[in-house]
């Protein structure tokens, strides 16, 4: 899949993208790197530490966030992504559910289209996203956590916004399916939802994992935000076992180290036919 300048082998690498919030109330690292010198030697970090991709929101979306402007947006990321780009050689993803940011965001050089609600809150997003002829990352969620069957229920939903995607003309070689952990589910939902993961394979696509330091992960270990990169390691370990290729965390070194460990051995195990 070409990202950017850069062409990946998705069946074969394991992406880490670094998450980098410029945004005054992210969950995680709320108005940590709101500004513009602290925000670019966070991705310098970033880079230096292994990460392929840089994810950039200018909106927080954890639950109960608050809407703000396309204008607002706008005026985060734009700058932000001329910034990185004069910078440093690394594919940007534009983290937004909005047809104007998104726009904005891939004029300005964004490489990659990140979409919480799957081009479902924003159709335009989709056609934006094939004019540029980028790639874009469909991420499950939905208004409601009433499934019939959580996994079946993930898949349909997944496959309504592939069919928008592919109505609007993004081809099918450049579609990624994140199953939207910490989204429309509850602590059960998502640790089922990772221990199934494999089963959102048969779509057909490409998986994002993104489970970085998120509730669930400070539910079982009883920690805070800040003392969760084993608990999300863990869940990078398992992703990558049950088909993930790319990877969306703040830790990107732990993270990166884990993930070339678990690819080391699930790729070159000439031992299997010795046991």
């Amino acid at each position: 899949m070409l990202i950017g300048n850069k062409n990946f082998d998705l069946n074969k690498q394991i992406l880490i993208m670094g998450i980098l919030n410029v945004t005054p109330d992210s969950f995680s690292d709320g108005g940590q790197f709101n500004n513009r010198d602290a925000s670019l030697k966070q991705v310098e970090k970033m880079i230096a530490d292994g990460a392929d991709l840089i994810d950039l929101g200018g909106e927080s979306t954890r639950p109960g966030h608050t809407q703000i402007s396309d204008a607002e947006e706008i005026d985060r990321v734009v700058p932000m992504i001329e910034a990185i780009h004069q910078r440093f050689d690394i594919a940007i993803s534009i983290d937004t559910y909005k047809g104007l940011v998104g726009e904005a965001a891939l004029k300005a050089g964004a490489n990659l289209v990140n979409d919480i609600w799957g081009f479902k809150y924003d159709p335009t997003l989709a056609e934006i996203t094939a004019k540029y002829q980028v790639p874009c990352i469909l991420m499950h969620n939905r208004h409601n956590q009433n499934y019939q069957h959580l996994i079946t229920d993930i898949k349909s939903d997944l496959q309504d916004s592939i069919d928008i995607a592919l109505k609007a003309g993004i081809s099918r070689d450049a579609i990624i399916l994140d199953p939207g952990i910490g989204f429309a589910k509850d602590y059960a939902q998502n640790m089922e939802t990772i221990y199934h993961l494999e089963a959102l394979q048969t779509l057909g696509y490409p998986l994002l994992l993104g489970t970085s330091r998120k509730g669930f992960i400070g539910l079982t270990l009883d920690l805070p935000v800040t003392e969760r990169i084993e608990g999300t390691v863990a869940t990078t370990v398992i992703g990558i076992m049950k088909g993930a290729s790319i990877i969306r965390v703040h830790d990107v070194l732990e993270n990166k180290r884990a993930a070339q460990m678990t690819l080391g051995i699930l790729k070159g195990a000439p031992w299997t036919n010795s046991i």
